[in-house]
């Protein structure tokens, strides 16, 4: 058992992800849940924001919930690196101590946190699906333990379902993938508490050096953000027959998504994936066609119908 003292970290605090210092969505979808959290235990939301010249972002979190922004900001965390930045977020908590931390399981989520959480001694529930606050029960001491953070995440490819909690060392630490929270609307004018903080920052052997960026411009949307989505699996056959799932898409005014089997054949790029190793979606509506070739006949005739229809109604109004 850690010797933490746990009434010492107070509040829920969120990783603020920027790049080129524009927000990922991610963070808006955290701070929503952590004023959930925050809301259980009676106590404030604080946003964490990284990076160099980003002071100017802390208004946009505080529409989205952050009651406070702390702002580390310096030169040498211009560009994501996992050295200065696990430095930087480790300083912060242990600095601040908060009783929560989450992070996005975004790409850099993913490499930030598990190494921030080694440097404070604490655990990390990776991909959760759900938190919320609630009673815990050590199976060996008997001993309920109340206002836990209750992590529950996918286990054993998705065949199971595990919740867990982190009652002896703090904070409890959780990665959330974009799209499974829910963002508040933001409050227009909200403002909130900026701190500014610098640990220092001295490069040694482990900073590593970039040397040039190279943005590729990709032609395709964010289908976590789609409303209609019309997704195929392996039974489509090839990449030739998605071109019928877009035809339909597009008479819908949808986007074509994916299984991980289809991004394997190499049919359609990783970016239109969803499931449990894709990106998770909430559209109002998703048709899916896992099924045969034999079939995809039938989507045709519905695709033409459809856009016959839409035709139709279109003249009717000229």
């Amino acid at each position: 058992m850690n010797n933490m003292a746990l009434e010492e970290y107070k509040g829920v605090f969120v990783f603020a992800q920027q790049v080129d210092n524009v927000l990922d969505g991610v963070a808006f979808e955290l701070l929503g849940k952590g004023k959930d959290l925050a809301k259980d235990l009676g106590t404030d939301v604080t946003a964490v924001l990284i990076g160099s010249g980003v002071k100017g972002l802390a208004d946009q979190l505080a529409e989205y919930g952050a009651d406070k922004v702390i702002v580390v900001d310096d030169p040498e965390l211009k560009d994501y690196r996992t050295e200065p930045y696990a430095h930087a977020l480790a300083s912060v908590i242990n600095e601040y101590k908060p009783e929560i931390m989450l992070v996005g399981a975004t790409a850099i989520g993913r490499d930030l946190g598990p190494r921030v959480s080694a440097r404070v001694a604490t655990g990390l529930t990776a991909d959760c699906t759900v938190l919320e606050i609630g009673d815990f029960t050590d199976n060996m001491t008997k001993e309920t333990i109340p206002n836990q953070l209750l992590m529950t995440r996918p286990a054993f490819g998705g065949n199971t379902i595990a919740t867990i909690a982190c009652p002896y060392n703090r904070p409890q630490m959780a990665t959330v993938r974009a799209g499974v929270m829910q963002k508040i609307d933001p409050i227009k004018g909200a403002k909130a508490e900026v701190i500014e903080y610098n640990p220092g920052f001295t490069p040694d052997n482990k900073y590593v050096e970039i040397l040039d960026v190279v943005k590729s411009v990709a032609d395709t949307v964010d289908i976590a953000d789609a409303k209609i989505l019309v997704s195929g699996g392996r039974g489509v056959g090839s990449e030739e027959n998605f071109k019928l799932l877009q035809d339909l898409a597009d008479v819908l005014g949808g986007t074509v998504s994916c299984s991980r089997a289809v991004v394997e054949n190499g049919w359609l790029p990783v970016e239109r994936q969803v499931g449990q190793t894709g990106k998770t979606v909430r559209p109002t509506l998703q048709s899916v066609f896992p099924v045969l070739f034999s079939t995809l006949q039938v989507w045709k005739n519905l695709t033409l119908s459809l856009l016959l229809t839409k035709t139709r109604q279109l003249q009717s109004l000229m």
